[in-house]
């Protein structure tokens, strides 16, 4: 952190929230955002993280508490005011017109935003922003066209153009290859460097080493621990997180010096796999756009296997699993479960060959938002004799009984089955999700980003839950952008850009600087 700056940009003095439905979600918090730092941000699933930055950015008013500057107390009525004074938020969730281009959804957030003056400035500026932050999108295609981790780039994108003087961002490394995230963090270097306040929301301790100054800590809505990033070791951001000490299911401690999963952290076997049970080969797969995102790929994931797909988002894996699943047609080649052809068949006769179906965008594909946890977690086993009676009538009691089942043993945390989905955290709608099909007790798991916005227990027990699975003799299909996940987990690992499979290897035999290069582009990742 730059020495010798004092005082604050803004302050949040006593804040508590408490929503509609009762909940707290922030208890009589204070927190102080200095010019020239990066503020690292932590917490688990429903501690309060978002609800804070939300109401610095103007999406919610305080209950009780107010916000401050150094002129005066301010209060914003919308996210637009906010950036007026220069508080921009890039969300989980995005904020985007899926049917606008990357420039016109950046244009959108500035006064005139359609001129044609205004959109020609707004693309010089947004090349000029993609060549010296490394986050590269396509800015011509409509955004709903593109992958999540191309919109989350957007939304970055959208953000930097206002020249905000705080820059909050959740979880924005997710999607990002090792080089990518290297040129993030020397960007937000630059802006702190030039007096700029960041916040950065983050379930991977190792980023608070490695970019935050200050680090903030929030549990069940309180502030826990507000210290200087190079005072906190791993082991006490994650007590203090989740307050006590974090060990996995399988029984032994979560290692995280390296972050809630480190490379090669599941004990693996020799070669204990056994027959295949899913089989691609040349497969060929059209975008929505049109154009080729899976090009000839060929593998096989057998019984006790954890096959995993590492990757930028946006080269094919999207693409990939949706034809897997029934949920997109593919233009050539040939997918077999268990023997059975799947290509061409819709996802309801897919299912029923015994595959569970984790979806990348649990919002999109996973629930159904209006509904109770009760209906969602019975989407797609609504038939089974469990939950049906004579005439097709619901068992309600049973099902009740179900949801309470997994909200035990996922840790979900709602008020009861008839709760809304949308009323739950982002973190909580995956674990429903996540317990909704590992109940299927399927033969194959497809699982895209199953971890994606989990804290750091909850991500560990699904995570422990997969190769519990696996070591039950279940397949398992792995497309993570989490780097770290794929390697501790997969037995095997394919590294895939736009389309092709670049390398498959054991994660023995990989090395960061050439998947790095793998994951780029670089054919044999640097190595002759």
């Amino acid at each position: 952190m730059t020495e010798g700056r004092r005082g604050y940009f803004i302050r949040a003095e006593g804040i508590t929230k408490i929503y509609s439905d009762g909940t707290v979600a922030l208890r009589d918090v204070d927190l102080e955002v200095r010019p020239g730092e990066i503020l690292g941000l932590l917490g688990e699933n429903g501690a309060g993280k978002t609800t804070l930055t939300k109401i610095l950015s103007g999406l919610l008013p305080p209950t009780k508490g107010r916000v401050v500057s150094p002129r005066g107390p301010v209060r914003f009525s919308s996210p637009r005011e906010a950036l007026d004074f220069g508080i921009g938020m890039v969300h989980q969730h995005f904020a985007l017109v899926g049917t606008f281009t990357a420039v016109e959804n950046v244009a959108l957030s500035h006064k005139r935003p359609f001129s044609p003056l205004h959109l020609e400035q707004t693309r010089r500026k947004l090349e000029a922003l993609m060549e010296e932050s490394g986050l590269r999108v396509p800015l011509d295609v409509p955004v709903e066209k593109l992958a999540v981790g191309e919109q989350q780039r957007v939304e970055i994108l959208k953000v930097l153009s206002r020249d905000v003087e705080l820059l909050i961002l959740d979880e924005p490394t997710s999607v990002l290859t090792p080089l990518e995230v290297d040129e993030l963090f020397e960007l937000l270097r630059r802006l702190r460097d030039e007096g700029k306040s960041i916040i950065l929301i983050t379930h991977k301790l190792k980023e608070v080493g490695a970019i935050a100054d200050r680090v903030v800590v929030l549990r069940k809505g309180m502030l826990v621990g507000d210290f200087k990033a190079a005072e906190a070791s791993t082991e006490k951001l994650a007590q203090l997180m989740v307050g006590r000490p974090i060990e996995t299911r399988l029984g032994r401690p979560v290692e995280l010096s390296e972050g809630p999963m480190p490379q090669q952290a599941v004990p693996r076997g020799e070669d204990r796999a056994g027959p295949g049970v899913l089989h691609v080969e040349g497969l060929v797969v059209k975008g929505d756009t049109g154009e080729v995102a899976v090009q000839g790929v060929s593998f096989d994931v057998h019984a006790g296997e954890i096959f995993g797909i590492a990757g930028v988002e946006g080269n094919g894996q999207t693409e990939l699993v949706e034809a897997l699943t029934g949920l997109r047609p593919a233009v050539s080649g040939r997918a077999t479960i268990g023997g059975t052809d799947v290509l061409g068949k819709d996802p309801k006769e897919i299912y029923r060959l015994g595959v569970a179906h984790i979806p990348e965008d649990r919002w999109k594909l996973g629930l159904v938002l209006p509904f109770t946890l009760a209906e969602n977690a019975i989407l797609g086993v609504h038939r089974w004799e469990e939950f049906r009676g004579p005439f097709s009538v619901l068992k309600w009691r049973r099902i009740n009984a179900h949801v309470r089942e997994l909200m035990e043993r996922f840790g979900i945390q709602a008020t009861g089955p008839g709760a809304p989905a949308k009323s739950l955290s982002g973190g909580n709608q995956q674990k429903l999700i996540v317990g909704r099909e590992l109940a299927k007790d399927p033969k194959i798991i497809i699982a895209s980003q199953p971890t994606r916005g989990l804290d750091i227990g909850a991500a560990q027990y699904i995570r422990d839950i997969l190769v519990d699975m696996r070591n039950k003799g279940r397949a398992i299909l792995l497309v993570s952008a989490d780097l770290d996940e794929v390697l501790a987990l997969s037995d095997r690992v394919a590294i895939m850009y736009e389309g092709r499979f670049m390398a498959v290897a054991r994660p023995e035999e990989l090395d960061r600087e050439r998947i790095g290069m793998l994951m780029g582009g670089v054919e044999g990742g640097g190595r002759e």
